[in-house]
């Protein structure tokens, strides 16, 4: 039976100061007008996007307070915090590295250094037990110097040997960051030395005294979305408001700007620029004798590097140049100088293309080579290809098969590679090739949990149209099927996004070592099987990822792995979106539902946080239409419906500029309402990425598996 909250109360009481409204209105004919006055003038919690308001974050207190008491004192909560916090502060980590010409440097976060260092060292003393590092940047350091709540966001460095770097610094985790030029010899910011505000949008060295740069200049300078459209080169000593524009996109894009065309040694062979007409198509453009000439490729291919003297490009669907057809998928090679001479030569040549149920998921070039990291039935591979003899020739790496494997870290400068491997229940192992074709293990990371007994299993799953969706599930040891055993579901089906076995850590320990079961799903909309298995649930076909997502959790219940009471779900961003769409449509199939950063409001998501960029995924709810699409499974929407839903937890983040945090506090308010039990728990800080250190990733770990454990293991 539903009973009304002590939050229900608290928000009729924030309710009764009034509503305003929030965002623009980019209406485009009079339905869509209507529409959007609709869902404004009609949204109670409208006043919720307001992201730092005082009222709004009145309620986010008043909603954290109830949440920690519901968890952070639960007998459990402690020890899992400290499980979670020493696999995250361990300092028998392996620490990552990235091959550059000023040494082999790694990002690094630990008890000590909560906000982290970056630091180098050799790689023959990476290779021992106890390296030797120099730091870089003392991130912790710099935030109490300033006063400011720094997140490092990278470092880009001229190319090849110049030792001027651009440092990215984002205020709380958002993506929104400044820049500041750095210099390493001296190992310090540069007085006077390029900087920039805080913006979304980047900068890059075209030499030591001039950048390219994309960011916010102001009125007429930024998207629907929210991001850069128009990019300038600046010179130093000069004011960057006086620096000429050299690209300019449109106001309708998703994003767009210049970049230069520069190989791994680091020359330069001319500029490119794109348009983002939608979060998965770009047109492209190079630069002949000062005019931007229209690249003529499919709108969802794009450049993919230079190796042995080719332009390489990948596409997404099937391309026709007049000439040939190349693949969905493929990888195609270009001349270099036939390119530079004319940009729409067809003189291509077919690099690779993909075989049944592959797909490429990444691409690194070494100085000599180029390297492709594949999936094949969601196991990976690596290919390393080279332009030999008028023809391209690739052999396959030797690493681990049934795993996931790619590449770590590759030197523009010399052959050297760096290649990982890992799955489920295998801590990653390193495996370094001076040569780039010998891999040798060098570095294998401790175990983080006991696995003895645990197994690996795939499974495949019928979805509501007839499609089988393959799935793992990692089982404890003495695992009965008779539907008794918590198990947690996890899945992403978005944007082409791959989701493959890794290592499990602090679930492994937190959560399969005490008895429960870990099941991720490979949905469509994902990337596991190629651009085809993404294309097919997009836009009016959405619904296609939440039928998949739902028939995975019917499957474990039919084969007796788990039942109602004991199965939860969860996921982040669009994920977050996936178990909102779950537990709405399929009240009666779960038992808990962790919904993190995510989107929920889909008739309003183009207003909030960066959703414009997205209606290549989803739709334009603005236009009719494809409103209908979307209303069919907007969750936020469907919590009016009356239905009796699992108690949810929703994670947000304040700092969070991508997907908003109003949607979950707009999903917890309506539940509130309605009388719903549910939890909502807000970090300040953490961005996207949902936690900025190590303490506050281990809080918010070992509160969800506290919530699993309450609904899918307690009586």
């Amino acid at each position: 039976m539903k009973s009304v909250s002590t939050r229900a109360i608290a928000l009729s009481l924030a309710l009764a100061t009034g509503m305003t409204m929030a965002g623009p209105a980019y209406a485009q004919d009079a339905d869509t007008v209507a529409n959007t006055e609709f869902e404004a003038e009609n949204d109670p919690f409208i006043w919720l996007e307001e992201t730092r308001s005082d009222r709004a974050m009145e309620w986010v207190a008043n909603e954290n307070e109830l949440t920690i008491a519901a968890l952070q004192t639960d007998p459990r909560f402690e020890e899992l915090r400290e499980e979670a916090l020493a696999i995250y502060n361990a300092d028998d980590r392996i620490p990552g590295l990235s091959f550059t010409h000023y040494g082999m440097v790694n990002f690094w976060q630990d008890a000590d250094n909560p906000k982290g260092v970056v630091r180098r060292t050799t790689l023959d003393s990476w290779r021992t037990d106890n390296p030797t590092w120099e730091t870089i940047l003392d991130v912790d350091a710099l935030a109490e110097a300033e006063g400011r709540d720094w997140v490092y966001q990278g470092m880009s460095c001229l190319p090849p040997d110049g030792t001027r770097c651009l440092v990215s610094l984002s205020d709380g985790g958002q993506d929104a960051g400044v820049m500041r030029e750095f210099d390493l010899e001296t190992l310090s910011f540069v007085e006077g030395g390029f900087e920039l505000p805080e913006s979304q949008g980047g900068a890059s060295w075209v030499d030591e005294n001039t950048l390219l740069v994309g960011r916010d200049f102001g009125d007429g300078t930024l998207t629907e979305s929210f991001y850069p459209f128009t990019t300038r080169l600046w010179t130093r000593g000069t004011s960057i408001e006086d620096a000429p524009e050299i690209f300019r996109g449109e106001e309708s894009d998703v994003s767009a700007g210049a970049y230069l065309l520069r190989d791994a040694s680091g020359t330069v062979h001319g500029r490119m620029a794109y348009r983002g007409i939608s979060f998965h198509e770009r047109a492209y453009y190079f630069e002949v004798d000062g005019e931007w000439v229209a690249l003529e490729i499919p709108a969802k291919a794009n450049p993919y590097g230079i190796v042995d003297g080719h332009l390489l490009f990948s596409t997404d669907v099937e391309w026709n140049d007049g000439e040939q057809v190349f693949p969905a998928d493929s990888i195609i090679a270009v001349d270099l100088e036939a390119f530079k001479a004319d940009p729409n030569t067809t003189d291509r040549t077919l690099v690779w293309s993909p075989q049944e149920r592959q797909t490429k998921r990444g691409a690194s070039t070494t100085a000599n080579s180029l390297y492709v990291t594949l999936l094949d039935n969601v196991r990976g591979q690596v290919l390393k290809f080279d332009y030999v003899d008028g023809e391209w020739v690739s052999e396959r790496i030797d690493l681990p098969e049934n795993a996931s494997v790619g590449v770590s870290t590759a030197s523009n400068e010399t052959d050297q590679i760096m290649f990982y491997s890992t799955d489920f229940l295998s801590p990653g192992t390193y495996y370094y090739a001076a040569d780039g074709v010998t891999p040798e293990p060098v570095k294998e990371s401790p175990e983080r949990f006991d696995a003895t007994g645990m197994q690996i299993e795939q499974y495949e799953a019928t979805s509501a149209d007839g499609t089988q969706i393959p799935y793992f599930i990692v089982r404890p040891e003495g695992m009965e099927d008779d539907g008794s055993t918590p198990t947690l579901l996890y899945g992403y089906g978005g944007f082409q996004v791959s989701q493959v076995p890794s290592y499990l850590g602090t679930t492994g320990r937190m959560w399969v070592e005490r008895g429960g079961a870990y099941v991720l799903a490979n949905l469509r909309g994902g990337g596991e099987f190629g651009p085809e298995w993404h294309q097919s649930a997009i836009r009016e076909n959405k619904q296609r990822t939440w039928d998949d997502f739902i028939a995975v959790a019917e499957d474990l219940v039919e084969r007796g792995f788990t039942s109602p009471d004991h199965l939860g779900i969860q996921g982040g961003s669009q994920g977050g979106l996936l178990v909102g769409t779950a537990f709405t449509q399929r009240p009666d199939l779960f038992d808990a539902a962790i919904v993190q950063i995510p989107l929920f409001d889909m008739l309003r998501y183009q207003y909030i946080g960066r959703g414009a960029s997205w209606i290549g995924e989803y739709g334009d709810p603005r236009i009719p239409e494809q409103r209908e699409w979307i209303e069919g499974y907007s969750p936020y929407q469907a919590l009016n419906s009356g239905e009796d839903f699992p108690r949810v937890f929703y994670v947000t983040s304040t700092a969070d500029d991508r997907t908003h945090p109003s949607h979950g506090r707009k999903a917890a308010a309506r539940m509130a309402a309605n009388g719903d039990e549910y939890l909502y728990y807000e970090d300040m800080t953490g961005g996207h990425s949902g936690g900025v250190d190590n303490e506050q990733r281990a809080r918010l770990r070992a509160m969800q598996i506290v919530y699993l454990m309450q609904q899918l293991m307690d009586d």
